[in-house]
């Protein structure tokens, strides 16, 4: 049984967060644009238009990147990107790459583009919330909003039933006990016993300790801990929640609908390169289990010359 603490998984359960929780996401970030945003019509997840977006910059796909297509109170209908920047060190490109997003998005679409962004690393100054180049007089500009998650207190976080008060808690402690899995497991366990105490229903339980638990992996031993731990507080408390068959069930679905949707995912960016896709290929990508090697592939259909090309990486 493996004691080697795994490598913890930012990505993934952030944007799995924002998809099931946007409202609150911008309501927790964000609030002066939670005010003008119309909530009685429906937002829209704009996926397929940024995929066709990013394939064609230099900058390359960033997993956390999303594109929402909202309406305002004042009738307007504006498109919303959101960058959550999880790295542990700063990156110079970081501000260009916000601004070649949102221009190439209005040159594209001709939709008005409001950038936000989420800082989830470690360096309290860095906090770049601009971009600007100016040739002869000639001066192109995007300034964006910002948070940072070093700015939320414990106080805050822990006072406020907003999901994503949940997400930034692990987030950081996940950060801070990366060389220290016995602390990790202390903190995992307190954060997975707030849910029940906060009021959320058991659909949002179930929600959001998958979240927490993906986020914050412990080795084997210890997460064979934490689940006999949670199973006996749920017993003491009459909430039986997450039970360990439940656990392991809806795990096991959600492992195979990443699969499928990584699987979805390499099919759509041939189909806009390349157009049609044979039906032996994706018969192909079916076959693969490893979410490994669909991660690679998806990377290689954005950059592979050709769908031959590609057929022979299969």
């Amino acid at each position: 049984m493996s004691n080697a603490q795994p490598n913890a998984e930012y990505d993934s359960p952030w944007k799995e967060a924002i998809a099931l929780y946007f409202r609150p996401f911008i309501k927790f970030f964000f609030p002066q644009v939670y005010s003008a945003i119309d909530w009685s019509r429906r937002y829209e997840f704009l996926d397929k238009e940024f995929q066709k977006i990013v394939r064609d910059t230099e900058t390359g796909r960033r997993e956390v990147d999303k594109l929402v297509k909202v309406w305002l109170e004042d009738g307007s209908e504006t498109w919303i990107l959101i960058h959550v920047e999880v790295q542990s060190q700063r990156e110079t490109v970081f501000a260009e790459r916000m601004y070649i997003y949102n221009s190439r998005i209005y040159d594209v679409y001709r939709r008005p583009v409001l950038s936000l962004a989420v800082l989830a690393d470690e360096h309290a100054s860095w906090r770049p919330n601009q971009y600007q180049r100016e040739v002869l007089g000639c001066i192109m500009s995007l300034q964006f909003l910002i948070v940072k998650l070093l700015d939320y207190s414990i106080e805050t976080l822990e006072s406020s039933d907003n999901p994503f008060a949940i997400i930034v808690n692990a987030h950081r402690e996940t950060q801070q006990t990366r060389n220290d899995p016995n602390s990790r497991y202390r903190e995992k366990l307190r954060i997975a016993k707030s849910l029940y105490k906060k009021g959320y229903g058991k659909s949002d339980i179930l929600e959001l300790y998958r979240l927490i638990d993906w986020m914050m992996a412990l080795p084997n031993q210890l997460q064979d801990g934490f689940q006999t731990q949670i199973k006996h507080f749920e017993e003491e408390n009459k909430m039986p929640y997450v039970t360990t068959i439940e656990r392991w069930a809806r795990q096991e679905g959600l492992e195979q609908g990443v699969l499928q949707k990584s699987r979805e995912s390499i099919l759509e960016v041939l189909e806009v390169r390349f157009g049609s896709v044979p039906e032996e290929l994706a018969e192909s990508l079916n076959q693969i289990q490893e979410d490994s090697v669909l991660t690679s592939l998806h990377r290689q259909a954005i950059t592979v010359d050709s769908l031959e090309t590609f057929q022979g990486l299969v």
